[in-house]
């Protein structure tokens, strides 16, 4: 299997014999598109690409069509952390983050949450159109790490015992990795004995901090090796992956349609030009007074 063929994917697992369903995660040159286009110092990136992975694992465990957004708001050096995972495997983010409070958090030991985030929450949301209702889930920044966080949102307002790990390194060379493994116990089905079931489920989540961060994100072991080294006593049956691709979703279309609905006096600048740029690709749009005529159908 070639190293690419191990990143940049989405992959479902159900471990044998067991009410057990599990997500596999890597992220690598796309996440290096997401994260080269941004420029943002190493903590705030690898935290943006936490929060990718995390965005994507969670995504995979549901059925919609149409958008996931995970987002972080806090009142920390890191202000805001987003990822978009469309249903068909489209990724982008972006975060946003007080430089000088970044340096001062810099020269502070503890754990990232508390030290770049401070307190906040985090929101996902499930938008599948106009026609119909929106999911959203919301939980406290409780938690050391952004995993830890995700555990604490499971286990207050999710029926679904969940555990997840989650990796990430950004070097300054765009190899960007990140990884993230979950495990759910879903609803009693296949366990005969309610003892066996709830002892399967402690062994397959002490199995799962046995993980270490170098091993997910080793390109040179492939998924298949890495799931039956940790689950080849109870057997693992894999399912087709979903690709993971970096793709913006802005256009000059919807940029146009966001221009209409404000009144051109509140975004032209003062030499009588807009411009835009997307936050998730940094993509620029401008738009001349002439087009701006057109755009408003007016002469002034």
């Amino acid at each position: 299997m070639s190293l690419a063929a191990n990143t940049d994917f989405t992959q479902t697992f159900q471990i044998e014999g067991l009410d057990v369903r599990g997500r596999l995660v890597r992220l690598g040159p796309e996440l290096a598109k997401v994260i080269d286009a941004h420029g943002y110092p190493e903590e705030v990136s690898e935290m943006l690409a936490e929060t990718l992975t995390l965005g994507a694992v969670l995504a995979s465990a549901l059925k919609f069509d149409g958008l996931f957004t995970l987002q972080i708001q806090s009142d920390g050096p890191i202000s805001l952390l987003v990822a978009d995972v469309t249903s068909a495997g489209a990724v982008r983010g972006y975060a946003r983050f007080d430089a000088d409070r970044l340096e001062q958090a810099q020269t502070r030991e503890g754990a990232p949450v508390p030290r770049l985030l401070g307190s906040g929450h985090l929101a996902f949301t499930v938008d599948q159109g106009p026609d119909m209702e929106r999911y959203q889930g919301i939980a406290a920044l409780d938690g050391a790490t952004l995993a830890e966080c995700a555990h604490h949102y499971f286990r207050h307002s999710e029926q679904l015992e969940t555990a997840i790990f989650i990796a990430a390194r950004v070097s300054g060379d765009s190899d960007a990795r990140a990884g993230a493994l979950m495990v759910q116990r879903m609803p009693y089905q296949h366990v005969p004995d309610e003892n066996d079931a709830e002892d399967g489920w402690r062994r397959t989540v002490a199995i799962l901090a046995s993980l270490k961060a170098d091993e997910l994100l080793d390109w040179n072991l492939d998924y298949d090796q890495l799931l039956y080294r940790l689950y080849h006593e109870d057997g693992v049956r894999v399912f087709a992956p979903q690709p993971l691709v970096h793709q913006c979703r802005c256009s000059q279309g919807k940029v146009e349609n966001t221009l209409k609905s404000f009144p051109r006096s509140e975004v032209v600048g003062d030499d009588g030009y807009v411009r835009v740029v997307c936050e998730f690709c940094k993509a620029k749009y401008d738009f001349s007074p002439g087009q701006l005529d057109s755009l408003y159908d007016r002469v002034d």
